[in-house]
């Protein structure tokens, strides 16, 4: 995995639309290696691209998953757009997959 992998991972993130979510697994899997999803989590980390909504991304299971200024500021911003997250902390990806 290399520059290429990584830039396809930002173009599948940056296209993931306000109120909705993919999940690490799927990103990897439309950025070209279905079992990149540790990957995907690790280059999100770790990016420095401007308006990147990398908190859109979430764990396959509807968990919120990590963010690099905490879980609790991904929910926030995942609230703010409308996405439903339970009292466990999870999404509903049937109704906000995007």
């Amino acid at each position: 995995m290399g520059k290429n992998f990584k830039s396809k991972v930002y173009q599948v993130v940056a296209k993931i639309r306000k109120g909705q979510v993919l999940s690490y697994k799927k990103v990897a899997e439309m950025a070209g290696n279905r079992k990149a999803a540790r990957a995907v989590g690790n280059i999100l980390n770790r990016h420095n691209v401007k308006n990147l909504p990398c908190h859109r991304v979430v764990c396959s299971n509807g968990y919120v998953g990590g963010y690099r200024g905490g879980i609790r500021k991904k929910t926030e911003l995942l609230k703010k757009e409308g996405v439903k997250i339970d009292d466990k902390g999870r999404i509903n990806l049937l109704c906000f997959l995007h």
